[in-house]
C-alpha cells in the first residue's frame, strides 16, 4: 500500500490504496429568507404543501393523499 497526501484549497486527504480527491468551495452565503404563498395539505396525516408559484390550479388536491390544500404563508429562501 503507499499513501498519498492531497493539498487542494485547505482540505488534506490521506488516501491509500485508490486516488480521492476532496474539493471545498467554502461555505456559500445562506439564501434570504421571503414571505412566501404556499399551498398545504389539509390533512392531518400528511404533510404536503407546495409553492404557489409552482402550482398549476386554482385550488390544488394534495399530491401525496389528494386531500384539499388551502393557502398559507411562509418563510421560504428565495428563488432565484
Amino acid at each position: 500500500m503507499y499513501c498519498l497526501y492531497f493539498l487542494i484549497k485547505g482540505i488534506i486527504e490521506v488516501v491509500k490504496g485508490d486516488v480521492n480527491v476532496a474539493f471545498s468551495r467554502g461555505q456559500k452565503e445562506p439564501l434570504p429568507e421571503v414571505e412566501t404563498n404556499v399551498w398545504s395539505c389539509t390533512s392531518e396525516t400528511c404533510q404536503g404543501w407546495m409553492r404557489e408559484s409552482f402550482s398549476f390550479e386554482a385550488n390544488p388536491e394534495c399530491p401525496l393523499c389528494q386531500s384539499k390544500m388551502e393557502k398559507e404563508v411562509r418563510m421560504l429562501p428565495g428563488l432565484e
